[in-house]
């Protein structure tokens, strides 16, 4: 089950509940894993620095926070995604909103899914499976259409 929370702000553009579950379970699918309850938690970039502070001591601002309560290969957790820091990478990159919106939600799943990004390698590595799943994502959408 996926779940959509707000956290300080009304809405976000162009978030479809029922698009992410059948995503998110398409991910899960080619990972070898089933998904569990995921809650996606949109907040502002102010919400998401006080949790950055509280709950891994980072005083910076961050797109995600990802809290992983997946057992065995049942992928479960809550993301946490600032709108706001997804707006301004979206800009700063030159893409479209929802695309990199989609592109920090499919992150979060992957770091449920085991995937890291400290190291170089891990990065690349994770970089990689975004890019990956967002194929997937595209794919789903056009036989959505069909």
């Amino acid at each position: 089950m996926v779940e959509i929370f707000f956290e300080d702000i009304d809405e976000v553009p162009g978030v479809n509940p029922e698009f992410l579950f059948a995503w998110y379970s398409n991910v899960c699918e080619a990972e070898g894993k089933s998904l569990g309850d995921i809650s996606l938690i949109f907040c502002s970039d102010e919400h998401l620095l006080e949790m950055n502070r509280e709950y891994l001591q980072h005083d910076f601002f961050t797109d995600i926070i990802t809290f992983d309560y997946t057992e065995e290969d049942l992928v479960s957790g809550d993301l946490f995604i600032s709108v706001d820091r997804v707006r301004d990478n979206a800009d700063e990159f030159d893409v479209l909103f929802q695309d990199e919106l989609h592109r920090v939600c499919v992150h979060g799943l992957l770091h449920l899914c085991g995937y890291k990004d400290k190291s170089d390698e891990d990065e690349k590595l994770m970089r990689q499976k975004e890019n990956d799943m967002l194929m997937l994502r595209k794919f789903h959408v056009e036989h959505l259409k069909a």
